[in-house]
């Protein structure tokens, strides 16, 4: 997320009479202290979300602040010049955002290079998304959902850089138009207009929304949408693009057309602040409980779906609560933007915003591999100093010489002296340089490899059994039709029903005499249905395995549908789940726990108190079993039958 300047020096374009005085936008303490409470809200997310499940919104809060110091820098050069120079605006803009983003681009793609090369290939279309700030768009068309976890994506953050972006290109030429022939009653029709577009982009984003589960376009057709003739996901392209995002971006437009610093001071509304802190405390309130309570998806007993309320009003919500806290911490006479959010510390963190937004994401994903993979809080702690550290080095040495000028002034007294480079520097200098050119290289011919837990489902997909698609409506769900036969059935020694987890030991289990009926995303009712299938179809025997409830929480009653067709089988071996970081496993555990209080034929296999520690068992997900991992768990399940 980037960081709208809160400075104005002087631009050029100004007209041939003379440069004209008018107001100066201040630089404000308090925006650089919303800025780092809005980027602690999300790093703390990205680090685990049972931390703070809606810390997602704090890119909400920087799209609110860039729209209203964007909009207030552009509208105080109108007044004060007469023109909005539009090469000057893009120049600063290039000097603020590139030099970070080029650098972690190199640091990326240098450090797959040298310790992901399997993951090189897939890193290249992020790459080259990033570079030109459509990252967002790429995430999109590709799938890569914001909300995905089991991916190693380091640069699957720079979506909200994208949309910024799009709108510092885009947004000075509007303001050009409509400021062209700006009078004294000209910015209040346009803080309307902007108002009206707002409220238009959260009909237009709730309008587009599904409610439901989401799963594969064959499951779930109503969850995608048209783009270009590309079927995506309607929560991705809303979450993710331009249009639907910009509704904080107008609002904050909105803001500043009318509450300007330097009309404030003049008017009666600069004499104190104490009604407005009220409703900024009230605004930082309602902030810090929707971070709290709102989410990006949710987990029912028909699986995740997205949260309906953040797409029905909720991203409109938080862009309101952000515009009191601005309102409230731009005023002069403020109190709580002085001495609560323009403290020192938060004022430090504010301004390095953008870098700590950058180097968290990558430095967190090198560490645990996948994204949603929680970080326990020592990791975290260590994490994030290492974090801190790469954000200062930078801040100091790139951004700040670049945007301030420094550094092209010291290059320029430098070839002044007819400077040269002399002893090994050369040499140093130039083995510095071989390794990231040989790294881009090395991306742009790699090939793309499937994740590890992709690849390993697909490899084991082949090995399962699987009940006939066709099915008739049953109530509030579907029974698969039985087909008449002469046939003899014969029965299943054991019969393994699972999700994922399951499906990633397929070709193990099938090794030792075991049929298993395993799929990716399945939930605890659909593992109901299979067993219902199975029982009427006379191929059950005296053995059943079921590992269900990893995909979203279930309920008893649930479970109780599992168990109906099963009350013949002699043994019944049902496992608990290991879903880190979620908030449903430990409930769903409980209801597997309980299970043989009322069913004597089901013995608990407790995977997740067996893997406890284990994370050598695991990809990166820490869900599902790598190689050694499925060693054991397949050894626990043969155990668990007396083989």
């Amino acid at each position: 997320m980037s960081n709208a300047e809160q400075t104005f020096a002087p631009m050029s374009g100004t007209p041939s009479s003379g440069v004209r005085r008018g107001p100066v936008v201040p630089y404000v303490p308090g925006l650089d202290g919303l800025r780092a409470l809005a980027v602690i809200a999300v790093i703390t997310y990205h680090a685990n979300r049972e931390w703070l499940g809606g810390g997602f919104l704090g890119v909400e809060v920087f799209f609110v602040i860039s729209g209203y110091l964007i909009t207030l820098l552009l509208i105080a050069e109108r007044e004060r010049t007469g023109v909005v120079s539009l090469t000057d605006f893009w120049v600063r803009r290039a000097r603020r955002l590139l030099p970070a983003l080029f650098t972690l681009l190199i640091v990326t793609i240098t450090y797959c290079a040298m310790f992901e090369r399997d993951r090189l290939g897939r890193l290249r279309g992020d790459v080259i998304g990033g570079f030109f700030y459509v990252a967002n768009w790429f995430q999109v068309w590709t799938g890569s959902s914001y909300t995905s976890s089991a991916e190693f994506a380091p640069l699957r953050h720079l979506w909200s850089l994208a949309v910024e972006e799009q709108f510092y290109i885009i947004w000075p030429l509007v303001m050009f138009l409509l400021l062209r022939n700006m009078r004294s009653r000209t910015l209040p029709v346009i803080g309307v207009f902007f108002t009206v577009l707002a409220a238009a982009v959260a009909v237009y984003t709730a309008v587009v929304f599904r409610t439901g589960p989401i799963d594969t376009i064959e499951k779930t057709p109503e969850q995608f949408m048209s783009f270009f003739g590309r079927d995506v996901l309607r929560t991705d392209f809303l979450y993710l693009g331009t249009v639907s995002r910009a509704s904080g971006l107008l609002l904050g437009a909105a803001l500043a057309t009318a509450w300007r610093p330097w009309s404030i001071r003049r008017g009666r509304a600069g004499a104190n602040a104490n009604g407005l802190d009220l409703l900024g405390v009230l605004g930082l309130a309602a902030l810090g409980y929707m971070c709290w309570q709102f989410r990006e998806t949710i987990s029912t007993e028909a699986g995740t779906e997205g949260y309906a309320l953040l797409y029905r009003g909720g991203l409109i919500l938080v862009a309101l609560a952000t515009i009191l806290v601005i309102a409230t911490v731009t005023h002069p006479r403020s109190r709580l933007g002085k001495y609560v959010i323009g403290t020192p510390l938060l004022v430090w963190i504010g301004k390095r915003s953008y870098g700590l937004y950058l180097y968290h994401w990558v430095v967190f994903q090198a560490y645990r591999k996948s994204a949603g993979m929680p970080l326990e809080p020592r990791e975290f702690v260590a994490l994030m100093a290492i974090t801190v550290v790469i954000t200062e080095a930078s801040y100091q040495f790139i951004e700040t010489p670049i945007r301030t000028g420094r550094a092209l002034a010291a290059y320029r007294s430098w070839r002044a002296r007819n400077g040269g480079v002399r002893g090994p520097l050369p040499i140093v200098l130039a083995t510095l340089a071989i390794v990231p050119v040989f790294s881009v290289f090395s991306m742009a011919g790699a090939r793309v490899m499937p994740e590890e837990v992709a690849g390993n489902l697909d490899d084991n997909s082949g090995v399962v059994v699987t009940i006939p698609a066709t099915t008739v409506p049953a109530g509030p769900t579907t029974i698969p039709v039985i087909a008449s036969t002469t046939v003899p059935v014969t029965k299943f020694d054991v019969l393994a029903v699972g999700d994922s987890v399951m499906l990633g030991s397929a070709r193990k289990l099938t090794s030792y005499g075991i049929t298993v009926d395993a799929a990716k995303n399945r939930q605890v009712s659909a593992g109901a249905q299979v067993l219902d299938y199975r029982n009427k179809t006379g191929e059950l025997g005296n053995n059943v395995v079921i590992h269900l409830g990893t995909n979203g929480r279930t309920t008893e009653s649930t479970f109780d549908l599992v168990m109906k067709p099963l009350s013949k089988v002699q043994r019944v071996i049902v496992l608990t789940v290991r879903v880190p970081g979620s908030q449903y496993s430990d409930k769903n555990n409980a209801i597997i726990t309980a299970l043989p209080l009322k069913y004597p034929n089901v013995t608990i296999l407790d995977w997740d108190a067996l893997s406890k520690g284990r994370k050598d068992w695991f990809a990166s997900d820490g869900i599902h079993p790598n190689a050694l991992g499925q060693d054991n768990y397949v050894g626990f399940i043969l155990k668990a039958l007396g083989r």
